[in-house]
């Protein structure tokens, strides 16, 4: 995810492309860059967190990523020429892991998956 967003803002260049004329796809596409930022900075101390903590965090990155979700479904519906360009640039990025963005966001899933099975339960008190 962090590459792709990487790709995405070095791709972009927001005040060019007319796809990001709206101040609606602005406005989220600078909070979803600076909240994943931000999540990211906490995620590195995900190992000091408490049950409760690691929750919150992974639910934290499950909101994130439905929003990710549907910025790029923005992208893919765009007719704007550079929104499409972005797309492919996008995939191409990808492909180079040898995955699709469907892919990436199926990994994402099952990696939450993964940290919500690991969270031990409350101790029985």
């Amino acid at each position: 995810m962090q590459e792709v967003c990487r790709i995405l803002v070095r791709e972009t260049k927001f005040e060019r492309m007319a796809f990001f004329d709206s101040d609606i796809v602005q406005d989220e596409a600078k909070r979803l860059f600076g909240d994943y930022q931000q999540l990211m900075q906490l995620g590195s101390e995900y190992g000091k967190f408490d049950r409760e903590g690691k929750k919150k965090f992974i639910e934290t990155m499950e909101e994130l990523m439905g929003r990710y979700r549907v910025f790029m479904k923005r992208f893919e519906l765009s007719e704007d020429f550079q929104a499409k360009l972005t797309v492919e640039q996008l995939r191409t990025q990808l492909s180079q892991f040898g995955i699709t963005p469907e892919q990436m966001f199926e990994q994402m899933e099952s990696t939450l998956e993964r940290m919500k099975s690991q969270i031990e339960p409350p101790a029985a008190g």
